[in-house]
């Protein structure tokens, strides 16, 4: 069975009314008036009355245009718990995915199977290293691999490490919507030690979820580095990455940012203090309003800093 699905439409970006609640007519014997129910307001939210994954929290503004790719899975084949696995937004424009978004929590990165690999296969048939997205409509597949010859890794956005908890999961993390142009000295360097860090706070005492949304930036042309492969198949090549983070624990919310130039690194532990910013820093630098089905007034104060002790730099 095939579990994850695509959201082939074309989003207007119009906002859903922001939600009220109003008092009922006073019904005590005292003759006073019951307190009002707290309003909640979400000016920015994403409208999801069409597709309902787009109000989780790890979601940013969806951009006018763009399609939207659910991917469900078996998220532990140890307990069948069953859900989102991650989530894209494609630029049909660019042949390129803006960004992956997906949670990380205790019940599912107990794993229990290994990293995807079908062996020498190299096409882009769905037994492939790296197959097109098999929910992504044949309209916007590669028919070669622009990664092939480019001297560009395969980079994951939501990595394959990150959903070990199946088979399934983690295959779905090697379609090439999930996959952005990164040099070996970036990918297997400082990115891959951004993507080791999350998982350290996932595992330790940031729970009970982190919600992250990561990419490459793909909007302006001084944010892209160059293109690879060519007609159809050409690509854009990130010159800056961004990791966007919220945790969500009895503490109530924090958030922070990762935003790193495209270049060989290997920094780790506190060196990766120095890419740390804020959200709404990271917002100014990519356009991309992250958060925004937090209630205006949480996201306002979890965006608006961010504590680098608070997340483990000092």
């Amino acid at each position: 069975m095939k579990y994850a699905k695509l959201l082939a439409l074309l989003f207007t970006a119009a906002a859903l009314p922001m939600l009220t609640a109003c008092s009922s007519d006073d019904d005590n014997n005292d003759g006073g008036d019951k307190p009002e129910t707290p309003k909640v307001v979400n000016n920015n939210k994403n409208n999801a009355a069409q597709q309902p994954e787009l109000a989780r929290l790890e979601f940013p503004r969806v951009k006018t245009g763009s399609i939207v790719i659910v991917h469900n899975a078996t998220l532990n084949s140890r307990t069948n718990e069953m859900g989102v696995n991650y989530c894209v937004e494609w630029d049909p424009q660019k042949m390129a995915q803006r960004w992956t978004c997906y949670q990380m929590y205790e019940s599912i990165k107990d794993g229990n199977t290994t990293r995807y690999n079908p062996g020498t296969n190299t096409t882009l048939t769905p037994g492939s290293q790296y197959p097109n997205d098999e929910f992504l409509s044949s309209t916007y597949h590669f028919t070669v691999d622009p990664y092939r010859g480019s001297g560009y890794d395969h980079g994951h956005i939501c990595p394959s490490a990150d959903r070990l908890g199946s088979y399934e999961a983690n295959r779905q993390t090697f379609y090439l919507t999930n996959m952005q142009p990164q040099t070996n000295g970036f990918n297997a360097g400082t990115w891959e030690n951004m993507e080791s860090q999350v998982r350290k706070w996932n595992r330790n005492d940031f729970r009970d979820t982190l919600y992250v949304c990561k990419g490459g930036t793909i909007d302006s042309d001084a944010h892209i580095a160059a293109h690879i492969g060519s007609g159809k198949n050409r690509i854009p090549v990130p010159k800056y990455f961004f990791m966007a983070i919220l945790c969500k624990n009895a503490q109530g919310y924090k958030a922070m940012a990762f935003w790193i130039e495209h270049k060989a690194g290997s920094d780790d532990g506190q060196g990766l203090k120095q890419y740390v910013i804020s959200i709404d820093q990271l917002e100014q630098h990519t356009g991309i309003d992250f958060f925004c089905n937090l209630p205006d007034d949480i996201e306002e104060k979890a965006e608006s800093s961010v504590a680098a002790n608070a997340w483990g730099f000092k």
